[in-house]
């Protein structure tokens, strides 16, 4: 597990993110190879996924079927992340930054995506615009991230590398809410940092594919 005491600095302090802008460096090239070699393997999956989808959506999650929602990104930037939509439309009032998932909204099919984890399938596209890699720190929703950069210590610091698809937290934590499970989130996320390699993303990418057969996707 990682030792985050030396990330304390940037508990309550949003200027974080400004000193990560002023890093410019690339990913390594074997990771770029990587994200975009599978991601192009996997747009070849998004297509018959998507038809057959589009099919079964106005039965089992009537609405839109894709779902896009700001996220917090490389060095704290705003994107759009892509997702098959799982969740009716909220009727209350927005959730919360640490407030529990309110699975009552999840529908039929957005349970089985969910579970699969092919709700994430979309975000290929990002990976492929260079937003995201496949292997990284979730991101997060946009709004909660600015919360998280003042309550949970060293959040800022994770936004270092270009969010994934997966990653260890979601491979070793699966789903977490509340404050308590954000910072496990976050400690695991610097751990991957620390250690980063093409290794470590492929043994990643194999527990996700383990994750998904056993349907305990988050």
């Amino acid at each position: 597990m990682a030792d985050v005491s030396h990330h304390d600095r940037l508990l309550g302090d949003p200027a974080a993110c400004a000193a990560l802008r002023r890093d410019t460096g690339l990913p390594p090239l074997s990771k770029r190879l990587f994200d975009h070699g599978v991601a192009l393997l996997l747009l070849g999956l998004l297509v018959p996924v998507g038809a057959v989808l589009l099919v079964l959506n106005p039965f089992l999650n009537a609405g839109p079927l894709i779902y896009r929602q700001d996220r917090m990104g490389y060095r704290c930037r705003r994107f759009a992340a892509f997702k098959f939509r799982t969740m009716r439309r909220a009727t209350g009032a927005a959730r919360g930054a640490f407030d529990a998932l309110d699975a009552e909204r999840i529908t039929l099919l957005g349970g089985f995506l969910r579970r699969s984890r092919l709700d994430e399938l979309p975000q290929i596209i990002n990976v492929l615009r260079g937003e995201m890699s496949l292997i990284g720190p979730r991101p997060d929703a946009y709004d909660h991230a600015c919360v998280y950069l003042r309550d949970i210590a060293g959040y800022a610091e994770r936004h270092s590398v270009r969010p994934g698809v997966s990653g260890l937290a979601q491979t070793e934590l699966g789903y977490v809410d509340g404050i308590e499970g954000l910072r496990r989130k976050v400690a695991l996320d610097l751990h991957y940092i620390a250690h980063a390699s093409l290794r470590l993303d492929l043994w990643i990418a194999w527990r996700t594919i383990l994750v998904v057969l056993a349907r305990k996707g988050a």
